[in-house]
């Protein structure tokens, strides 16, 4: 066994977003099948395709029509499956994105729901129940929306049903054996055709606890939190995914599910990856962490120490489809971009598996100032405009060209880019040596050739306050300087990288910078 994913770049594909194969101004299968050559090129092992399945698009696909099918917008099943065997064909495995805990209002499960009486088994598929007050006028509980709002809607014919997410997404009831038996189906029918695994979307939410209690919150909630909460990381989420582990071992090439889940703690996270579960759950504390060299560290720390007590791998992210970009979120500009390169390298040169989101490796950073009248995410609909939502970090990939689209597309992109892009599209950055992506592609060559890299072990060393320093192997250093004031250090090695493209070590760190150091003596250590 290979346990490839223990060690994995993952490079996450929006799909609306990275390549435009038909010209409509979204992205399809067909634009990501002749793209995947930039994700071999930057040293991706596999890459993570967001939904692409028929839907309404209430949530740019995560309100899901048909589990087993392409929606128009993306292509059909054959340009599927052209674009999985192009991937296999380049030593990429491929990932999809199956979402559990809800479906679309327009899914049949739903409509055939929303047809029967109250108490008739359709609507067991869901989670529906008679309201509070005297005529059941009130909510059932006081949950509320991820997305804003209650997390109930009321029918004509008085029943609520429950919907964490957008009203068009109503949540499955995890309870019932008619829906994990359908949702096994499902995984069979993409397992058959060759995927290599599954992203559990919201994998912590599907069971809730039996008695829908009141969570007492005087205040908004939101998925990127740790509290415990009755619809959240309830114990017996674990069944369903010891069952999902067994169909994935049943199928030859190492098949693997990662959750995206949030729990309160470590340790709670951690049980997604016991031996029996799923192979890995991502670990959002470091996209969490601030940029701070002790909280980096303690996150580190914690999240190796948790992982290794059920024998897992860990794996680090910095951004995906959901937050803030990172080089906005460390500040933005060009102190922003410092940083945020750092925290690659940094991150690179850790234990376990990475994951890459489209437009990292370009420095991309958050477009704050998108027209109100372009803005497409249910957050920024349901807050009545307080809430610019996720749209910023959903702009599609500028490929070339010194003008918007930039070669994403050849007409008018769904959203549009900024100008000042255009320094900032693959095509310019692949000449300009001293590039994000050249770091990038540098960084994860070497991550793949060093024998110390990977999964593995990690020791600290001790270094001045505000910055870190660690070791892998004994023929390895990564340190990053969290200050803004250069540092002398006293490492032996010779420069393998540096975050900010210089191509000579001299001992002493830049502010907001990391360098990877190689050909070390433990004599001289």
């Amino acid at each position: 066994m290979s346990n490839w994913w223990r060690d994995a770049v993952v490079y996450q594909v929006y799909v609306r977003s990275f390549a435009d194969g038909d010209g409509d101004g979204i992205g399809d299968l067909a634009g990501i099948r002749d793209r995947l050559p930039h994700l071999v090129s930057l040293g991706a092992d596999a890459v993570w395709l967001t939904p692409f399945y028929p839907s309404p698009m209430a949530d740019g696909g995560y309100d899901v029509a048909d589990y087993c099918g392409v929606d128009p917008t993306f292509g059909s099943l054959a340009d599927f499956d052209a674009l999985l065997a192009r991937a296999h064909e380049l030593g990429l495995r491929v990932l999809v994105d199956i979402v559990p805990n809800h479906t679309s209002d327009e899914h049949p499960w739903f409509v055939e729901a929303l047809a029967a009486a109250p108490g008739e088994p359709a609507r067991e598929r869901y989670l529906f129940r008679d309201g509070r007050g005297e005529r059941g006028e009130l909510p059932p509980n006081d949950w509320e929306s991820i997305f804003g709002g209650p997390a109930w809607t009321r029918l004509p014919d008085g029943q609520w049903y429950l919907h964490l997410f957008d009203p068009r997404q109503p949540d499955l009831n995890w309870r019932n054996p008619l829906v994990r038996a359908d949702f096994r189906k499902v995984l069979k029918f993409w397992l058959d055709r060759g995927v290599d695994g599954f992203r559990i979307d919201v994998a912590h939410g599907m069971i809730k606890h039996p008695d829908l209690p009141d969570t007492g919150l005087d205040e908004q909630i939101s998925l990127l939190g740790r509290g415990e909460l009755p619809y959240f990381d309830q114990d017996e989420v674990h069944e369903i995914y010891r069952d999902w582990r067994q169909l994935f071992d049943s199928y030859r090439g190492e098949r693997i599910g990662v959750a995206e889940a949030w729990a309160s703690t470590s340790e709670r996270l951690a049980r997604y990856v016991r031996p029996d579960e799923l192979h890995q759950a991502f670990n959002f504390a470091l996209l969490e962490a601030p940029w701070s060299a002790a909280e980096f560290r303690k996150v580190v720390a914690e999240s190796l120490a948790t992982t290794a007590e059920v024998g897992a791998t860990t794996t680090w992210v910095l951004g995906n489809h959901d937050v803030q970009r990172p080089v906005t979120r460390y500040g933005g500009g060009e102190l922003g971009e410092r940083r945020a390169r750092a925290a690659a390298l940094f991150s690179f040169a850790l234990p376990g598996s990475v994951y890459v989101y489209q437009g990292e490796e370009l420095g991309l950073p958050e477009v704050l100032d998108l027209p109100d009248e372009v803005r497409q995410d249910p957050i920024w609909k349901r807050s009545g405009g307080t809430d610019p939502g996720r749209d910023g970090c959903r702009v599609p990939m500028p490929w070339s060209g010194d003008r918007p689209p930039f070669g994403f597309s050849a007409g008018e992109s769904w959203l549009p880019a900024p100008e000042e892009w255009a320094t900032a599209t693959v095509a310019a950055q692949e000449s300009t040596p001293s590039s994000v992506l050249r770091t990038y592609r540098d960084a994860l060559a070497l991550r793949r050739e060093h024998p110390a890299l990977g999964d593995g072990e990690l020791e600290w060393v001790d270094a001045p306050e505000d910055v870190l320093v660690f070791r892998r192997g004994s023929d390895f250093l990564c340190a990053t300087n969290f200050g803004t004031e250069d540092v002398a250090l006293d490492l032996p090695g010779r420069l393998l990288c540096r975050s900010d493209a210089a191509t000579s070590w001299d001992g002493v760190l830049p502010g907001a910078t990391a360098v990877w150091l190689g050909k070390i003596h433990e004599e001289s250590a």
